[in-house]
C-alpha cells in the first residue's frame, strides 16, 4: 500500500507488453465483476512498469501513421485503449491506474487531469516548465510556443467508470523509436523526454517515485 488505503500500488519494473496488458485486462475485470456485484469496497490498483520495444495502435488509430513496413525488435499490438499509435520502451515510465473512478468522485476528464498534473508537478520540481494544449491530451514542453514538444502521451480505456492503460511518461527513453510513427497521429510535432530537456542524465527510479508520489496526492 502506498499513499492511499483505497489503492494497492504495484511496481512490474521491465515488462512485455503483452504480460502487463493481460494483468490489466484481469484487474479490469475483477473491479468491473465487483462493481456489479455491488461490493463499494473493492480495491483499486496502479500497475507501473517500464516495457521491451513497442508500438501500440489504439482502437481508432491509422496504421498510416506508422512510418515503416518493417522495425526489427520492435513489437507491434492493436489494442483497446483510445488514441493513435504510440512507442514504449526502456527508459520511459508506463502507468496503468485500474481504478473505479466513482471510489473517488472524479470523472474520466478530472481523472485525465490529474494524470497531466501528476507529470507537470514532477517536471516543475526538476524545472521543466510544462502544460497543457487544449486541443491535445497528454503533457507538452514550449506548450505556449510555436514548437511544443510532447513528453508525455495518454490513452486510457473506461467502463462503468472503472479505467484501464494510461499514461507513458518520457524520463530518458531512446528517442529515435519515435521516428518509426507519427506519435499520436499528431503531424509536426516533436517529442522529448527529462534527459534531452535537462542536458544530463536522470535517475528513473528517483522521478517515478516522484511521479507515484504527485499522482496519489491527487487522486
Amino acid at each position: 500500500m502506498v499513499g492511499s488505503s483505497k489503492i494497492n500500488f504495484i511496481p512490474l519494473g521491465l515488462k512485455g507488453y503483452k504480460e502487463v496488458w493481460d494483468m490489466q485486462k484481469s484487474l479490469f475485470n475483477k473491479l468491473l465483476d465487483a462493481k456489479l456485484k455491488g461490493d463499494t469496497n473493492h480495491e483499486n490498483y496502479l500497475l507501473t512498469c517500464e516495457h521491451n520495444p513497442v508500438l501500440t495502435l489504439g482502437k481508432s488509430g491509422k496504421e498510416s501513421n506508422i512510418q515503416v513496413k518493417e522495425f526489427p525488435g520492435v513489437e507491434y499490438i492493436k489494442i483497446d485503449r483510445g488514441g493513435d499509435v504510440t512507442y514504449h520502451g526502456p527508459g520511459q515510465l508506463v502507468v496503468y491506474p485500474i481504478l473505479d473512478l466513482e471510489q473517488f468522485g472524479l470523472s474520466l476528464r478530472e481523472y485525465i487531469y490529474i494524470l497531466e498534473q501528476a507529470v507537470i508537478d514532477t517536471l516543475n520540481f526538476y524545472e521543466i516548465i510544462a502544460g497543457r494544449i487544449k486541443e491535445f491530451t497528454g503533457v507538452w514542453i514550449n506548450y505556449d510556443k510555436d514548437k511544443p514538444k510532447k513528453i508525455a502521451a495518454i490513452g486510457v480505456k473506461s467502463s462503468r467508470h472503472v479505467t484501464m492503460h494510461g499514461l507513458a511518461f518520457n524520463i530518458k527513453p531512446d528517442l529515435k523509436y519515435f521516428d518509426l510513427i507519427i506519435p499520436c497521429g499528431i503531424v509536426g510535432k516533436e517529442v522529448t523526454s527529462m534527459e534531452k530537456e535537462l542536458g544530463r542524465m536522470v535517475d528513473f527510479e528517483e522521478v517515478s517515485k516522484k511521479f507515484i508520489e504527485n499522482f496519489l496526492n491527487l487522486i
